[in-house]
């Protein structure tokens, strides 16, 4: 389910394990329409049309790559059809759904994290940013797209990211309440664990991801412009420490919990703390984790929506080598952006040893023709031996296509190449 590059990286993946006959997509993009049947008329969070797709078409695995339908129900409708999927209840999918419940359950289990309130009033609000020294991050409290989220290293800014949610509604619902948190610095990684609602949690790898649209980390936040894997400054020792303190007691807490439980960490000098969890694979993480999976992807996600994941654990492992993801977007991104542009160069990226180029935001015209369909159009994923030769094929394969108004960071994994050399 859904129509994007994280999609595009699953279905493509999926269509690789020798177990899995057959991948169909809804609503699908063109780059998925390549290596499964797409049903475009059936749109991510239409509920009841994609139960019955599933039940039509004897589906034996649903896996849902966007968070909203799970937020919606669409794994407990699923599941009260008789269907298996892979994605948690929408009580559990509060864990990503309200940033304030998700710290409530931290709180409650002890997961390290930065001190934070709760507001739906700007004077309480700005009153906690003055206790925080007037450096403060806001987010939304519900679900924005990855964009709810304003670090403010000024009161001015803090305040007036505040009053853009409560006064003027800037994210409607999701921005009726929200969280105001410290400032921590350090690296963020993404951690992403599989489980399968019977309290088995299996560590899958680490990623990083650039959230900021220009290089250097400049410009508004987005759904992410690039990412990398693994991450030279997480460690098997820390990982595991981030496994048993901040995802497996939160598993314990929203059990029975089937799906990805990816939590977004920063690496502080005093230890790891989390920053939010998601209910859903991450985009771009998903382009750069998936290329260096095995191939029995579908065995994996299969066990955990059933049950069995102590059987299949073994498919959790990843290669020794890495992978460098450059999100290509639309002119405008992150706010309004144009539609419709044609596309060049595609096949061209596609001939560059170790390159994929997974579809995020692409259509097809009436005459065919590949053009811009969303904001993010493509995630370039580049895979080597190190991190230097991945990003080094990401962006051969970038140079390769052209649209107009195209714009993606030339920084992608730059430091992290260094940190690993």
């Amino acid at each position: 389910m859904g129509g994007g590059g994280r999609e595009h990286a699953l279905a493509w993946r999926l269509a690789q394990d020798p177990t899995v006959t057959g991948v169909l997509a809804a609503p699908g993009n063109a780059g998925i329409a390549a290596i499964a049947d797409c049903f475009p008329d059936v749109g991510a969070d239409d509920i009841r049309a994609i139960v019955n797709l599933v039940d039509q078409q004897g589906v034996d695995l649903t896996v849902v790559g966007p968070e909203a339908p799970l937020v919606r129900g669409l794994a407990d409708s699923l599941r009260k059809a008789g269907c298996n999927v892979f994605g948690p209840s929408a009580a559990a999918a509060r864990i990503e759904g309200s940033k304030a419940f998700a710290k409530e359950i931290m709180e409650r289990r002890g997961v390290p994290t930065a001190r934070a309130g709760a507001f739906e009033d700007v004077e309480k609000a700005v009153a906690f940013v003055d206790e925080l020294g007037g450096r403060a991050v806001i987010k939304a409290d519900g679900l924005a797209a990855g964009k709810g989220v304003t670090v403010a290293t000024a009161r001015e800014d803090a305040v007036a990211a505040i009053e853009a949610c409560l006064v003027g509604g800037a994210f409607g619902a999701a921005g009726s309440t929200i969280l105001v948190e410290e400032v921590l610095e350090g690296p963020e990684v993404s951690v992403f664990a599989v489980t399968d609602g019977t309290g088995a949690c299996v560590l899958l790898d680490v990623a990083a991801d650039h959230k900021r649209l220009g290089d250097g980390d400049a410009g508004p936040n987005t759904g992410g412009m690039g990412a990398s894997s693994p991450v030279p400054a997480l460690g098997e020792g820390l990982a595991t420490e981030i496994l048993d303190r901040c995802i497996a007691p939160v598993v314990d807490e929203l059990r029975p919990y089937r799906g990805v439980l990816f939590a977004g960490v920063m690496l502080t000098a005093d230890g790891p703390r989390v920053l939010e969890y998601n209910c859903r694979f991450g985009d771009p993480e998903t382009e750069v984790l998936l290329p260096r999976m095995p191939y029995r992807v579908g065995s994996l996600l299969h066990a955990c929506a059933t049950g069995r994941l102590a059987f299949e654990a073994g498919h959790a492992g990843f290669d020794d080598g890495a992978a460098v993801t450059v999100v290509v977007a639309s002119e405008g991104y992150p706010g309004n952006y144009p539609t419709g542009r044609p596309i060049i160069g595609v096949g061209d990226a596609l001939t560059h040893e170790g390159v994929t180029v997974f579809h995020a935001g692409t259509a097809r015209d009436a005459e065919g023709q590949l053009v811009t369909a969303g904001g993010r159009v493509f995630a370039v994923t580049g895979q080597g031996q190190t991190l230097s030769e991945a990003r080094e094929r990401a962006y051969r394969g970038v140079s390769e296509i052209h649209f107009e108004g195209m714009q993606f960071r030339t920084d992608i994994a730059a430091r992290a190449a260094e940190e690993e050399r």
